[in-house]
């Protein structure tokens, strides 16, 4: 595998799983994309979840791991899901369905990847020995994920940093109630785009980094998006003809997941990319300019995010993989907070992709229609590219899929304001508000995070 920066040495799936971030400050990508024929994603119609998953990821993985390796971390990944489908499509009106991404243990669509991801990463560490320190940036939902996919495992120590007051209660309890004592959660005084660039600074601190062994699982980790292209294969074999994806989209990795199935052959009409008002990338996309705003707290705080790591991966195809234009882009984007996109490259996006926005009002306005005319409830996120279909119902071409990314119940506020109605929480988190909380608030401040790792490091 390849950095998108161009500097870092080629690095095999292994040494990409556990590092997570290229030394370069680049994110991995395959030098090579694996190649899946039309026969062969055809065939995937009425498969298991299991067993595409496997073929998936074995063209990925091969010479890291076995196959039965990967079999056996796949059964196991997804063996307490409570949708024997994983990612199930619902059909709300004629060529428009849901994609339930959220029947794994944390709620979410994050447990799809990371309950893989975790099971690998601790059979490489196994593999080679030693300790590992994962530090993730959440904006509500990878850090549950990453817990449950990584809590009380041995020689591995988890941080999770979310942005204080600015995640949902009962995004916050998954995290804070874990009673791992390997997991360590930061409440930062800051964004979600705070705490990502305190884990980037953390990874350019070379010392640091080596001195714990520091890796990421957050999607800048391609593992993440290998396991995540899976279900834009197996909804196209479904339907049985290529669809549209519409993506609530934060970090970008989600969507850019289907961008990677469209390397390995998959045929996508278009994904469209649904952005709350923190709408940095519908910006970029509409008007040919990245640069990022204040982050506005909002109804859908997982994509309340204005630096989208994942686009770099986006903006190094567009560009025909030019290692040397990214590494100037990235440079001057981090320095001036704005970075003009050539027409080629903007081009190449727009090729792929096309963007909405929606606001609050517009999120619960949507939740509460969906539940009037179906009795579906659906979260914001969800709500929020719900919306976007809708806007471009004119325009659209054959199936549409949105990604339903949350449960509603772990966004109830904002649920029982559309709808009247609390949704309650799934047996598998009972006692959720009854669990004693641990964390640590810092200030947004990389020197004092830094130190709180090394300090719960050392303690015995």
């Amino acid at each position: 595998m390849i950095s998108t920066r161009g500097s870092a040495p080629k690095a095999g799936f292994g040494d990409v799983l556990l590092a997570g971030l290229a030394p370069d400050g680049g994110l991995y990508l395959p030098q090579f994309w694996p190649q899946v024929s039309v026969r062969e994603i055809a065939s995937f119609k009425g498969r298991a979840y299991n067993d595409v998953a496997h073929d998936i990821l074995m063209r990925f993985a091969a010479g890291s791991f076995s196959a039965a390796e990967i079999k056996a971390d796949i059964d196991a990944a997804y063996g307490a899901f409570d949708d024997a489908q994983i990612a199930p499509l619902v059909e709300l009106e004629p060529d428009l369905f849901l994609m339930e991404l959220f029947h794994g243990p944390t709620l979410a669509f994050k447990d799809i990847a990371m309950q893989v991801l975790g099971r690998m990463f601790a059979r490489a560490l196994a593999k080679r020995g030693g300790h590992a320190t994962v530090v993730v940036a959440t904006s509500g939902d990878t850090g549950s994920a990453a817990i449950a996919a990584l809590g009380g495992l041995a020689n591995i120590d988890v941080f999770v940093i979310h942005p204080k007051d600015r995640v949902s209660e009962v995004q916050r309890r998954q995290m804070t109630t874990a009673p791992y004592d390997n997991v360590h959660n930061i409440a930062l005084c800051g964004t979600f785009d705070d705490a990502q660039a305190i884990v980037k600074e953390l990874f350019a601190d070379v010392a640091f980094a080596r001195a714990v062994r520091l890796t990421a699982v957050n999607s800048i980790n391609f593992a993440r998006i290998a396991a995540q292209c899976v279900y834009y294969f197996t909804a196209t074999a479904t339907l049985g003809q290529a669809a549209t994806f519409v993506v609530p989209t934060g970090n970008f990795g989600d969507i850019f997941a289907g961008e990677a199935a469209m390397h390995m052959g998959l045929g996508i009409e278009k994904l469209v990319v649904a952005t709350n008002a923190n709408d940095i990338l519908a910006r970029t996309l509409n008007e040919g300019v990245y640069a990022s705003a204040r982050v506005q707290p909002s109804l859908s705080p997982s994509m309340d995010i204005q630096v989208a790591s994942n686009f770099e991966r986006a903006l190094f195809e567009a560009s025909g993989r030019d290692s040397a234009w990214l590494q100037d882009a990235m440079l001057t984007f981090a320095r001036d907070r704005k970075l003009t996109l050539p027409e080629t490259v903007l081009a190449g996006l727009r090729s792929c992709y096309s963007a909405w926005r929606s606001d609050d009002r517009e999120t619960i306005q949507t939740i509460g229609e969906v539940y009037k005319s179906t009795g579906q409830l659906i979260d914001p996120h969800t709500a929020v590219a719900l919306r976007a279909a809708y806007q471009m119902k004119g325009q659209r071409q054959g199936p549409v899929v949105v990604l339903s990314t949350a449960h509603p119940a772990k966004f109830p506020d904002a649920v029982q304001q559309a709808t009247g109605k609390r949704p309650a929480l799934p047996p598998r988190l009972a006692g959720l508000y009854e669990g004693v909380e641990r964390l640590t608030v810092l200030d947004n401040d990389k020197a004092l995070v830094r130190a709180h790792i090394e300090a719960k490091l050392n303690t015995p």
